[in-house]
């Protein structure tokens, strides 16, 4: 613990050198006075209280000069706590908000085969509550290097008033430490568990508020409360367990100080009453180890906060640590005003290490410019052919390429710019339609507008209170499962993609707004080849191609003509879309015949989600 509390003390020093320099100047000019002030406190005593109280002497300027040597003193220790606050806080915040920002861009580095493995409500607390407190020893840092200063000076002042009782005082402090040492040793366990349990407790609660929609039909709030309330006694119980150690210890070392320095004034009257100490002399003795009683305590907070910020830092090392970060190359970006080819080469691809292939030596060409329909049976492999076309993950082996350039090669930012990915789950943030589509880029209105007008949003977004001002809350919930996808659509178009992929992207959109759309891509000037995983035959035959995949492989590939004369499989399978699709609406219209009848992207915004 003390190893690695040193190293993480001096990470955080060498990032921020001048703010704990001047914390640390200002604690030793503030234990600078703590012996100032005994030694005045004793001068005080031997030339003016004692003279004039026992031998009846005049005050005369006297009591001037210790006035003034103590209100000296008053300013000097103010000086020092000012200077030593400021710049502690400025020491222990600055380096939390360096530590969050190296955690998050760390993790928005990682590969999703990373984030698979991490839950959310884990993610948020390395990034927020170890966060914190892994600069938990940086607060008692530099009150601690100036109590160091505090201990020399004043164990040099008591071993020259008086070495019996200076070499008291060193063992009281030898003993206090040791206990410290001792106690923050057998508490760090128990702090590393009680982190463990607090990002169980955060994954749990994120779990319960980002399904609220699905605990509340299925009426299941009491089993959530429960599972809540479970991940917290746990937390609670731990929590317990490491204030009952670390109580237990700071019992003895907030004890020991106040019965040594008894034990130091029954030495001390001794040793007046042998002529061999005056009285100044123990009282500034006295009067000094009293003072050295919360620099003492201080020391065992030091240790305490060192166990807890090792706790910390060790969570957050873990992600650190983590070396799945995604590579890019040096390739520059193609040309903005063509659409892009698309090539995946013997591609093979699994999720985890020992999971099972779910494409197997994919072979696939997309000529510039085209509409192409993915289709595929349930786990063929089709959103995973969209996420690596997207370089949302790379393949095990075998290569993808735009317009013959590994996707790997390609320079930082470069995907993003030509490659747009839309997926069946659109994630809005809390914020305008504007800024939901542009996500602060400099986009002027007018291609807003265009994007949203090929979305097929135009009619929704200028029925919104404030348009494209209107805030949409978190995750878009005032919004239809339908105008959540538009908006999402727009957010891709409005960056005018060289290759576009729709996963799904208009499933919550009726079949006959989704087929407008389409045909609004396919006229539209736009520079892009559009790749559709789709499910629907309104949407299938729409395409200029279509791809049909089976096993992890291409089974077929041409018009929708072609395939279904050829291809057995693919016929079976739009049937098999056909019927599906009916018992849907078959359903729907039975449940709500009403809401059909209007068009299930027809609802007033005021209406509310669906």
């Amino acid at each position: 613990m003390v190893r690695d509390g040193g190293r993480l003390i001096w990470h955080f020093v060498r990032e921020q050198p001048l703010a704990f320099t001047l914390a640390a100047a200002g604690a030793i000019a503030f234990t600078g006075a703590i012996v100032a002030s005994a030694v005045v406190v004793g001068h005080v005593t031997d030339d003016v209280i004692v003279p004039v109280l026992a031998e009846g002497e005049p005050v005369g300027g006297r009591l001037r000069t210790a006035v003034l040597l103590i209100l000296a003193i008053a300013v000097w220790k103010a000086v020092g706590i000012i200077v030593r606050r400021t710049t502690a806080g400025w020491l222990q915040f600055g380096a939390q908000f360096r530590l969050r920002e190296r955690v998050l861009a760390h993790q928005l580095r990682l590969s999703l085969r990373w984030y698979g493995s991490r839950t959310v409500g884990d993610l948020l607390s390395v990034s927020d509550s170890d966060a914190q407190r892994a600069t938990f020893v940086l607060a008692p840092l530099p009150f601690a290097t100036g109590v160091a200063f505090l201990l020399v000076g004043a164990t040099g002042v008591v071993v020259v008033t008086d070495t019996t009782i200076g070499l008291m005082a060193g063992a009281l402090l030898l003993i206090v430490i040791a206990i410290d040492l001792w106690g923050g040793y057998r508490t760090f366990a128990a702090m590393e568990e009680e982190q463990r349990r607090r990002g169980g407790v955060a994954r749990v609660a994120h779990e319960s508020f980002d399904g609220a929609l699905t605990v509340k039909s299925l009426g299941r709030e009491v089993h959530e409360t429960e599972r809540f309330r479970n991940v917290t006694e746990h937390l609670r119980d731990q929590t317990i367990e490491v204030g009952r150690v670390w109580t237990g210890y700071r019992a003895f070392t907030e004890a020991l100080p106040a019965i040594g320095t008894v034990a130091i004034l029954v030495v001390g009257v001794a040793r007046i009453a042998a002529g061999e100490l005056t009285t100044g002399e123990l009282v500034r003795v006295a009067y000094l180890i009293s003072l050295l009683a919360v620099p003492i305590r201080l020391i065992g907070y030091l240790m305490w906060d060192t166990a807890n910020s090792v706790a910390g830092w060790t969570r957050i090392a873990e992600v650190l640590d983590v070396d799945d970060v995604v590579t890019f190359g040096a390739l520059g970006a193609g040309d903005s005003t063509t659409a892009a080819v698309v090539e995946a080469d013997a591609v093979e691809f699994a999720y985890g290490d020992d999971g099972p292939p779910v494409l197997a030596g994919l072979e696939l060409r997309v000529e510039p410019g085209r509409t192409v329909a993915v289709v595929g049976p349930t786990g063929s492999g089709k959103s995973t052919l969209a996420l690596l076309l997207a370089r949302l993950w790379d393949p095990d082996r075998g290569v993808v390429t735009l317009d013959d350039r590994d996707l790997r090669e390609l320079a930082s930012g470069v995907v993003p710019s030509e490659v747009a990915y839309v997926a069946q789950d659109s994630f809005l943030f809390d914020d305008d339609v504007r800024g939901n589509i542009t996500l602060g880029d400099a986009v002027d209105d007018d291609r807003v507008e265009a994007a949203l007008r090929l979305a097929g949003a135009t009619r929704f977004v200028a029925a919104l209170p404030e348009g494209l001002a209107t805030r949409l809350g978190e995750r878009g919930t005032t919004l239809s499962g339908g105008q959540q996808q538009r908006l999402a659509l727009a957010r891709a178009l409005v960056r005018s993609p060289r290759l576009l992929i729709l996963d799904d992207a208009t499933s919550a959109v009726d079949p006959t707004v989704e087929a407008e759309i389409i045909r609004g891509l396919q006229r539209a000037e736009l520079p892009s080849t559009i790749v559709i995983v789709a499910y629907r035959r309104s949407s299938i035959v729409l395409a200029d191609e279509v791809v049909h995949i089976d096993g992890g492989r291409v089974v077929s590939q041409g018009s929708h003509e072609e395939l279904l004369a050829s291809d057995p499989g693919y016929a079976a399978l739009l049937q098999a879309y056909e019927v599906d699709a009916a018992a849907r609406a078959a359903e729907l219209e039975e449940a709500a015949p009403d809401t059909l009848a209007a068009g299930p992207d027809e609802r007033s915004p005021g209406e509310g989600p669906r």
